[in-house]
C-alpha cells in the first residue's frame, strides 16, 4: 500500500517526464546556451580588435612647423642700386637678391690695380739694382755696404707689392660683395630693403626659408617612456584639418624646455611644487602636403607617435 508522500513524488516524475524537453543539437548544447557562447566570443574578438587597432601612442598639440630661417646681410656699406627680388618669393642658391652701387668700389679696385703696378715695376727695378750690385761685388768693383743697400732696397719693394697686391684683392672681394646672392634656395621673407636705401655692414637685409621643414612636438616627460628615433609620427596642421602627413621621431632634446628659458626654474629655493616637464622631440616629415601647400616655420600642429 503506498503512502501519500509515495503518490506524490511518483504523481511529480510523472508530470516531468510528460513536459516537453529542449531539443539539444549533436553537441549536447541547446540553442540558448550556444547564442550564448557565440556572442562572448564576439565580443571578445571586438575587444582584441579593439586593442589591437588602439595601439599605444603619444600625442600633443603642444607642437609646430619648424625651419632653418637664414638671415641675408650686407658685408659692405653702400646705396641699394637694385632690389630684384620680393616678399614670398621663392629663389635658388646663388640669385641675386640685390645690388648695391658698385662706383665706389669700383673706382677702388682701380686705385689699387695702379699701386699695384707700381709697385710690380720697383720691384723689378730693385732686383734688377741688387743682381748689379752682386756681380761688381763679385769683381771687387763695389763694396759690401753697396750690396747690403741693394738688398734691403729689393727686400722693401717685394713687401711693397705684396701688400699693393693684397689690397687689390680686398678692393676686388669689396666690389664681388655689392652683390647679394641667395646663400641656399628657399622663400623670401622679411625683406627690409628697398631702391636707394643706405645699407650698413651687417644689417639683415632679407631672411631665406628652405624648403626642409619638420616638427618641434613638446612631449611631457611622461611620454617619453617608450618612445625612441624612428618610431612612426602623424602630423595634423591646423591650417590643413582635412590631412594627415606621415613622418618619423628624428631626435629627442637632451633637456627640457624650461632648462633652457631665458629664466630657467631655481627649485632649491622657495616651495617646490612639481611640474611635469615638457622635453622637444623633433619630427622629420615624410609626406609633403598636397597641392603646393605652405608648412611655415611657427604654424600649428597637433603630433602623435606611434610607440609600437
Amino acid at each position: 500500500m503506498k503512502t501519500g508522500e509515495t503518490m506524490e513524488r511518483e504523481s511529480t516524475d510523472q508530470r516531468q517526464d510528460a513536459a516537453p524537453r529542449a531539443p539539444k543539437g549533436a553537441s549536447g548544447l541547446t540553442p540558448g546556451k550556444k547564442l550564448a557562447i557565440g556572442a562572448a566570443l564576439a565580443a571578445a574578438l571586438a575587444g582584441g580588435a579593439y586593442l589591437l587597432l588602439r595601439a599605444p601612442s603619444a600625442e600633443t598639440d603642444d607642437a609646430a612647423i619648424d625651419a632653418h630661417i637664414i638671415p641675408v646681410s650686407a658685408k659692405v656699406a653702400g646705396h641699394a642700386a637694385r632690389v630684384l627680388v620680393d616678399d614670398n618669393q621663392d629663389v635658388k642658391a646663388g640669385d641675386l637678391l640685390a645690388e648695391l652701387d658698385p662706383r665706389d668700389f669700383q673706382t677702388r679696385v682701380d686705385q689699387a690695380k695702379g699701386k699695384a703696378a707700381s709697385d710690380r715695376a720697383e720691384a723689378a727695378k730693385s732686383e734688377a739694382d741688387l743682381k748689379r750690385a752682386q756681380a761688381l761685388f763679385a769683381r771687387d768693383e763695389a763694396s759690401k755696404q753697396d750690396l747690403e743697400h741693394a738688398q734691403a732696397a729689393a727686400d722693401s719693394a717685394k713687401a711693397d707689392l705684396a701688400q699693393s697686391e693684397a689690397a687689390l684683392r680686398q678692393a676686388e672681394l669689396d666690389l664681388s660683395y655689392t652683390r647679394i646672392t641667395a646663400p641656399e634656395s628657399g622663400r623670401v621673407t622679411r625683406k627690409s630693403i628697398e631702391p636707394g636705401a643706405y645699407v650698413s655692414i651687417g644689417q639683415a637685409i632679407l631672411a631665406l626659408v628652405p624648403a626642409d621643414v619638420w616638427v618641434v612636438a613638446n612631449f611631457k616627460e611622461t611620454q617619453l617612456t617608450r618612445m625612441h628615433p624612428g618610431q612612426k609620427a602623424e602630423i595634423r596642421v591646423d591650417a590643413y584639418p582635412d590631412e594627415r602627413l606621415r613622418g618619423h621621431v628624428d631626435s629627442i632634446q637632451a633637456g627640457t624646455g624650461a632648462r633652457f628659458s631665458l629664466l630657467p626654474a631655481e627649485n632649491a629655493t622657495g616651495n617646490f611644487v612639481k611640474v611635469v616637464q615638457r622635453v622637444p622631440v623633433k619630427i622629420v616629415l615624410d609626406d609633403k602636403p598636397a597641392g603646393g601647400r605652405v608648412l611655415a616655420p611657427g604654424m600649428s600642429v597637433e603630433a602623435t607617435v606611434d610607440l609600437r
